[in-house]
């Protein structure tokens, strides 16, 4: 073989190789399933440190709560409100708040972050992580739905960053005790 016919050779092998990892990485990631490893998450606290789940969570099971919309940020709140209190008594289990911004949202970063600090107690700060960007990832992650947009997306995450249940949806009493089963501890 000539050294020209080489060179097409691995010319046409790499651009190959390359159009499969570009596919790939375009590709929808599959939604997560109980007993998926929580892929990795990046975003800020409200104190200003970087985050990163489910490294933030270790050793703790961790109820991350996601919005999409404006309009998520309540049914979000309505289930941190439940699992504040619940989470409060055992020092193996923590929350996170995550509103997952892009778009528009971009510009007014700053904006929106002091906004969320002004309205969130300094003692939560470290349990709201604001994620700017990979929406649309996250929603195909979360099984998002256009017809539940304003829906909180939650899932626990075991000790060890496993997956342990998953949800959508405003809060009810159902959905909670499920919830804390999974976590292993009996609902009140």
């Amino acid at each position: 073989m000539s050294v020209y016919a080489a060179s097409r050779a691995v010319l046409a092998l790499t651009v190959i190789l390359a159009t499969v990892a570009v596919s790939a990485e375009m590709s929808p990631p599959v939604p997560m399933a109980v007993g998926d490893v929580f892929p990795r998450l990046e975003g800020d606290f409200l104190s200003g440190r970087k985050a990163v789940l489910p490294d933030a969570a270790k050793g703790k099971r961790a109820l991350v709560l996601m919005g999409f919309t404006y309009d998520s940020r309540f049914a979000v709140e309505a289930w941190a409100e439940h699992v504040r209190p619940a989470f409060a008594a055992r020092d193996a289990a923590t929350f996170f708040e995550v509103p997952v911004l892009g778009g528009m949202a971009r510009m007014g970063k700053w904006f929106i972050d002091s906004g969320m600090r002004r309205g969130t107690p300094k003692e939560l700060h470290e349990n709201v992580i604001t994620v700017w960007g990979g929406v649309d990832r996250w929603k195909a992650l979360t099984g998002f739905s256009k017809s539940a947009e304003d829906d909180a997306y939650l899932t626990l995450i075991g000790q060890d960053g496993h997956i342990l249940w998953l949800h959508h949806g405003p809060h009810s009493q159902e959905a909670f005790d499920a919830m804390m089963a999974a976590a292993g501890a009996a609902p009140k």
